[in-house]
Formats: C-alpha cells, sequence, structure tokens
C-alpha cells in the first residue's frame, strides 16, 4: 500500500468539506491552467435548494445537469433539483448551464464560467465545452468531490466566486493504453478514461493486438481470440527471459474484450466526451493473429504467442499475399462496426523486413508493383489498407515508421522516435501527433530504479513531461498548425496489474494534459508543483495509487556575473522536503546540513545530497564531482549545434563545473546526432594554459560512439589560431558496457591564450556490424576542462 507524505496529512486537516485546495498565485488550484482566471470576493454557496437550471428541449444539457447533480449526491453533498429555465435569466439565482457562441466561448471546446455570490453561471458553444466547465467546477469544489457513494452529510458547499474564460491550445489531447502484453478488465478501462476526463483530455488510444495477445473479438475470425488471445504463463519470470511455448503446454494467461464489451466502454467514453482509436498492428507485432492465422505469413508457421519479449519482429504479415489484404479488411469492418472514431491505428512499427526479402510472394509483388526495396514494399501494405479506410470514409493513423518508403496521400503520423517524424509529415503538408520517447513514455523510470515499481528502462521525471513543448521550433507556423497535439504512452511490458499502471501515468498524465490544453505562455513548473497538490488529494480521495514523484535532488551550477563566481545549486521535484547535503567527503545523512542557498564553487570536490522524510532516505543520494578550472562559466561559440534531444544543460554545459556519469540519460552530457563538435571558448583574457581534459562517452548500445579524433588549437585574437593538436583513442567500437574516455592534452611550459578553439570528429553513421548500421550514431561530450 503507498504511504501517505506528512503534507498530505496535514492538508487534509486544513482543507475541510469546501476549501478549494492547495493555492497557487491566482488563490486556486485548477489544472490544467485556464487562459485566465480573474479571482473575485466571496463565495457561491450550493445548498438543498441549490436549483440547476437549463434552457428547454435541450437532452444533451439535461444529461450534463445530471452529471453535475449526480457528481455532488455521490460525493455526499446536497440532492439538488434541475429545471428548465424558459424566462427570467437575468433575476434567476442558482446554477445555469447554457449553449452559448460568444466572443469568450467560440472555441468548439472551450467555456466561460462566470461565479457570483447569488449564481454560478456556465456557458460554451458546444456540450464538450459545458462538459470541461464542469471539471473546473469539480476542482473549484475541492478534494471532496471525488468522493464515491457517500451519504448526504454536507447542507452546504461554498465555491469561490471567479469569472474564468479558457479552451485548449490543441486540438489532441490523448493518452494510450497497452492492453496485450498485459490485459486489464473493463472496470480499469473506465477508471483510466475517468481520469483522462477529469483533465480536460479527450482520447484514448487504444492498443488492441499485438505479439503477446489479440484482444478484441473479431466474429468472422473466432481463432483469433480462441488461440491469439491466450499465452503460456510465465508471469513468474522477467519479460525478457521467458521462454517459448512447449509441446503440450496449455496457454492461459490472457483475455479479450467482446463486441458487447466493446460497445459499452465506447459509449461510456463518449459520456465523458472521449473518442477511443482503436490500433490493429500491421504488418508487424501480429504473431498473436499468425498463431491463429500462420497461411498469413511469409512461412507458413507454426507460431505459438510470445510468453514475453519478442524481438526482433521477424514474423511479419506477408505483403505479397492477397488474402493478408482480405483478412485485415475483414477485421478493420468489424473494428470500425464498433468504433465510430474518424482515426483508425494500425500501427505500423518495427518491421523487421528478413522474410520479405526471401519470401517469392513478396518478390513478386515488388517486382509487379514497381518498387524498389522492401521500404517500398511497407508504404504500399500501407497505402492499400488506407485506401480501404478511406473508402470507409476514415482516416488513417500511425506510427512514424509508415513515412518509410513513402507516407500515404491522408495518413496522419504519430511521432514516437524522437520529434522527427512529427517534422517530417507537416513539412509533407500531413498532420502529426507528437508522442516522443523523451518525454511521452510513461513507462520508462520516472524516480531512481532502486526504489520505484519496476519499468521499462529509461529516464522521463514528472518535471521532464511537463517542459516538452509539442511545436518543433523547425517548423514555421504554417507547417506548426500541422502538429495536432500530444500523447502520453503506456506500454505494459513491466506492467501488470491496475495499481501498478494508475502509478505510473500518475501525475506525469496530468503534466501532460496541461502541456495539452494551456498556452506556453501560462506554463511554469514551480506554479503547477503547487497546484498539483490539490490534485494529489483528488487523487488519494479517489483511491488511487499515484506515485510522489522523483526525490532525486538535481544539481545544477550558474555563472553569478556580480561576483565573477559559479554557484552550485540544488532543487528537486518535491516542495517543502528538505535537501541535505555534504561538501566535505562525508556520506549525507539526515542530521547534514540543510540545502537554504546557492552554495560558492571555488574548488574541487564532490557534492553528496539526499532527501528524507520522517529521517528516511527517500531516493540514492546524488554523488557527483565538481571542477573548478579556467574555462568555468566562460562563454562558449558553437559552430555546431547540439541535439535538442541531449542538451545537458543548454549552451553552458560544457563550461558548468559538472562532469557527466556512464549513464548518457544523466542530464549532463551534451549529444551530437551524425554532427561534428566544433566550438570556441573565450577564456576572458590571454592566461597561461597548461592542458585541456574532455570526456567523451560510448555506449555502443544506445548508438553512442567516441569521435574518430579531437583537435585543439589556441589564440590571443581568436583570429590566428596556432598550437594544433589532434588526440585519438585505441577503445573498441564494439565494447558492450559504457566507457567514458578522456581526450587530453598538455601545452608546452609557457604556453598563453584567451581562446580554445574544440573540435571533435563524429564517426556519423553506426558501423557495418551494429544494429543501426548506416543510420545516424551518437557523440557525447561533457566538460571543457582548461588548468
Amino acid at each position: 500500500m503507498r504511504p501517505i507524505l506528512p503534507f498530505i496529512l496535514l492538508l487534509f486537516m486544513l482543507i475541510g468539506t469546501s476549501a478549494a485546495g492547495p493555492l497557487d498565485s491566482t488563490g486556486l488550484s485548477i489544472v490544467p491552467k485556464p487562459v485566465s482566471v480573474k479571482v473575485l470576493q466571496d463565495t457561491f454557496t450550493i445548498s438543498r435548494l441549490t436549483v440547476i437550471a437549463i434552457p428547454p428541449g435541450d437532452p444533451e444539457l439535461r444529461t450534463l445537469a445530471t452529471l453535475l447533480l449526480e457528481r455532488i449526491r455521490w460525493a455526499g453533498g446536497p440532492l439538488l433539483t434541475i429545471r428548465e429555465l424558459t424566462t427570467g435569466e437575468k433575476d434567476f439565482q442558482g446554477i445555469l448551464l447554457k449553449k452559448q457562441a460568444t466572443r469568450s466561448t467560440k472555441e468548439d471546446e472551450g467555456y466561460r464560467l462566470q461565479i457570483s455570490r447569488k449564481r454560478l453561471v456556465l456557458s460554451a458553444k458546444s456540450g464538450q465545452g459545458l462538459f470541461y466547465g464542469i471539471q473546473t467546477i469539480f476542482q473549484l469544489m475541492g478534494a471532496e468531490i471525488c468522493r464515491y457513494n457517500l451519504p448526504m452529510t454536507y447542507t452546504e458547499w461554498e465555491i469561490p466566486c471567479v469569472d474564468i474564460r479558457d479552451y485548449p491550445r490543441y486540438s489532441y489531447r490523448g493518452m494510450h493504453l497497452d492492453v496485450c502484453r498485459h490485459f486489464f478488465p473493463v472496470s480499469f478501462i473506465k477508471k483510466y478514461i475517468d481520469v483522462l476526463a477529469m483533465y480536460k483530455m479527450n482520447t484514448f488510444h487504444w492498443h488492441l493486438t499485438d505479439d503477446q495477445g489479440w484482444r478484441i473479438e473479431i466474429k468472422k475470425y473466432p481463432g483469433l481470440t480462441a488461440t491469439g488471445a491466450w499465452r503460456v504463463d510465465h508471469e513468474d519470470l522477467p519479460w525478457n527471459e521467458r521462454p517459448p511455448q512447449k509441446p503440450g503446454e496449455k496457454a492461459t494467461y490472457g483475455g479479450f474484450y467482446t463486441q458487447d464489451e466493446i460497445r459499452d466502454v465506447v459509449r461510456y467514453a463518449a459520456s465523458r466526451y472521449i473518442n477511443i482509436i482503436p490500433e490493429i498492428e500491421m504488418p508487424a507485432h501480429c504473431v498473436s493473429a499468425l498463431a491463429a492465422y500462420p497461411q498469413l505469413s511469409c512461412t507458413g508457421g507454426p507460431f505459438t504467442v510470445p510468453t514475453g519479449s519478442y524481438w526482433p519482429n521477424i514474423d511479419i504479415f506477408c505483403a505479397g499475399n492477397d488474402s493478408v489484404f482480405t483478412f485485415l479488411q475483414d477485421v478493420l469492418t468489424e473494428v470500425m462496426e464498433l468504433f465510430p472514431s474518424s482515426y483508425i491505428h494500425v500501427g505500423g512499427d518495427e518491421a523487421d523486413k528478413t522474410n520479405w526479402k526471401t519470401c517469392q510472394k513478396c518478390q513478386e509483388r515488388m517486382r509487379n508493383e514497381g518498387l524498389k526495396d522492401e521500404k517500398e514494399l511497407q508504404s504500399y501494405f500501407i497505402k492499400r489498407i488506407e485506401k480501404f479506410i478511406i473508402s470507409k470514409n476514415r482516416k488513417l493513423i500511425g506510427w512514424d515508421e509508415i513515412l518509410e518508403g513513402g507516407l500515404a496521400p491522408e495518413a496522419t503520423v504519430m511521432s514516437w522516435r524522437g520529434i522527427e517524424g512529427g517534422i517530417a509529415a507537416a513539412r509533407q503538408g500531413h498532420d502529426a501527433i507528437m508522442t516522443p520517447t523523451s518525454h511521452c513514455y510513461l513507462d520508462y523510470y520516472q524516480a531512481d530504479p532502486a526504489f520505484e515499481p519496476k519499468g521499462i528502462g529509461g529516464f522521463v521525471t514528472l518535471r521532464k513531461v511537463y517542459s516538452y513543448e509539442p511545436a518543433p521550433e523547425e517548423l514555421n507556423k504554417k507547417e506548426a498548425r500541422h502538429i495536432l497535439g500530444v500523447q502520453g504512452n503506456l506500454w505494459t511490458e513491466f506492467i501488470s496489474d491496475p495499481s501498478h499502471a494508475e502509478y505510473m501515468v500518475l501525475p506525469r498524465m496530468i503534466a501532460l494534459a496541461e502541456v495539452g490544453w494551456s498556452q506556453k505562455s501560462a506554463r511554469d513548473w514551480n506554479d503547477f508543483r503547487v497546484r498539483l497538490r490539490g490534485q494529489y488529494l483528488r487523487l488519494d480521495k479517489m483511491k488511487m495509487n499515484f506515485s510522489q514523484g522523483s526525490f532525486k535532488v538535481d544539481v545544477h551550477t550558474k555563472w553569478d556575473p556580480e561576483s565573477h563566481s559559479m554557484k552550485l545549486i540544488l532543487g528537486s521535484e518535491q516542495l517543502d522536503v528538505p535537501i541535505h547535503y555534504t561538501l566535505d567527503g562525508n556520506e549525507v545523512t539526515s542530521t547534514s546540513p540543510v540545502y537554504t542557498m546557492p552554495l560558492d564553487l571555488n574548488r574541487n570536490g564532490v557534492i553528496r545530497a539526499g532527501m528524507y522524510v520522517g529521517g528516511t532516505l527517500k531516493e540514492k543520494p546524488v554523488e557527483m564531482p565538481f571542477l573548478y578550472h579556467h574555462a568555468i562559466g566562460r562563454p562558449v561559440k558553437y559552430y555546431t549545434c547540439y541535439s535538442y534531444r541531449y542538451p545537458g544543460d543548454g549552451a553552458g554545459s560544457l563550461t558548468d563545473g559538472l562532469r557527466g556519469s556512464s549513464n548518457h540519460r544523466d542530464g549532463l552530457w551534451q549529444g551530437f546526432l551524425g554532427d561534428d563538435l566544433d566550438v570556441v571558448i573565450d577564456l576572458g583574457s590571454e592566461i597561461p594554459v597548461n592542458s585541456v581534459q574532455i570526456n567523451f562517452l560510448q555506449a555502443s548500445r544506445s548508438w553512442i560512439f567516441l569521435p574518430v579524433m579531437v583537435e585543439y588549437s589556441l589564440s590571443s585574437d581568436g583570429k590566428k589560431y596556432h598550437s594544433f593538436n589532434e588526440v585519438t583513442h585505441n577503445v573498441s567500437q564494439q565494447e558492450k558496457e559504457a566507457v567514458i574516455q578522456p581526450f587530453n592534452f598538455q601545452f608546452m611550459a609557457g604556453t598563453k591564450a584567451r581562446y580554445l578553439h574544440v573540435k571533435a570528429k563524429n564517426v556519423k553513421v553506426c558501423p557495418a556490424w551494429h544494429e543501426g548500421a548506416g543510420q545516424s550514431c551518437w557523440m557525447f561530450v561533457d566538460e571543457i576542462v582548461v588548468f
């Protein structure tokens, strides 16, 4: 059972039954943050005498009024009444819901909420806008509104008087859930949808088919669920170490959703203004289907449903077999009968084309269609499916691999391997949804793995999710209009039950909801952290198993121009949890000094820092060396720029006094994708220069390689450089473990310079033996140390 933080217990005591929860600068705790909030004096009181009024003859408005009434009643509040208001709106006292398209409510999902002492008026252009306004009302009512099925205990409920104008930044705000690697019951699917609705998300991406399980009933092909929905139960073994099914073993783990269950979930989601996008994977991630119908493969099988990891995805649908397209069209026809979504997701990712290269039917297809390679064959596959989907008045959407070989004419791209897929799609005039692994993969760890439930790897903190900007800087205004929005993904290889799933998505999903809804200028990390406290209270009332965020101490440095010194700055995702630290070489404990202000960095040393709650260490303490040298805090001019994906701590990262660890995701390395390093450091004045030291990282499994060589040269005026020197290395590229390799050079005694020019020659592409052979590889650099 998740322990409750002391500050949550304290806030429960302080909040009572009608407070709005922890406050931000507006005095409110609303997430996502609205476009405009004006806090007025006084409060509006909801009592048993309060009436909810709606205009006559609108069943949607009555449904929304009932939603408001029932939510208050279920939370133990008074039972309100609903009546139709035909005249006297100006004199009405109570709650008024109405559809009205004005300058303030013209957006389809926008709303206007005006609360005075005598009445609450919620207006919007559409029912969806009214629904989102109601979610804001619930947040104004505090955490108690999230309680369920309680007896009536309150005689009245106070809400602060406000004037709120609100609408979303992006039209697509979604969350994904993989139910194939592990199966989740309908009750959890509905609970997941409820949380999306609370935070004004409007799309649920339901990943229904994959190698490890087929989860949707298809009447025409009963084998898909009779065989494809079940695998041998090896849940006691690590995902990546599970053996395949043996002859005679019975497949007992799995499950599927009947068509009646899916219709029920679709109706449930629609009542919360959430569209469900179904995903039927193709041409890869389909072994569960091939286990039932092996004739749809290139080899003919036999196949069993994988019990765990299945990589690479070599067993895929045969692109040269017309019966495959007949099968998929039949499946998609039944899927489209169940889901009214305009989008149908076809996957399209991670298709290893090994079998296509040796399959006579596939090769014959390529010859007949004039296709030059297997990438174009995949494009043919997707375009053929898209043509069918369009014939049913739907639109195809897929992962960014559908760009390979040429994008289908009207397809929408989900950019997951970075932002490049979204950029490419937008520049071609196609819509894109941004969901990069770097910020939106919520199966990645959000805190120190040693203190966390099992994750797939990676590291995406709450703060990192909140920092995401969906609109790539590379796009102009016209191209940027094709970025429809943002989506969080939860893959479930290592997530086997609802409680674990809740922990992984909450509160990071809430951060992503604000990224998608709130205006860029309104987003502020510290303000969000304060408002998030109120959401913790709500989630606790709902009995959700949410994470408390990372307790890792973040170490940064900043040059102070007034004192001409470097400051060491400590921080974390937590509010009001003290950071203990040492600089004297001792281990950090709960009795170590508490950090209160930036520390002077005027010598070499090691910072150790950790966070304790009730005397208990929450995560492994940070231990980081810091360096004091001639180049510290000095400006760096970049002639080639680092990648946005691995920026370190920005433009000053190479002279900030901090060095990276063997973990390339620690935030201290700058990554250059296929580019050389070419920078000049201005040391401020001509000074003696004895040596220069630079570390580079090699982690070949992550496509990171050491440079071919590093070049150093010095200058007194920034124009004429001398002392040109080259440094190489002898580390094998095939070294499996991460290697930190220094590239050091000692200058002649008496050497002086003001400018240091550093070049590092990138390997450019992964070598022939590597899984990414021929594709751009990374070069990672940290501190440039000058003595």
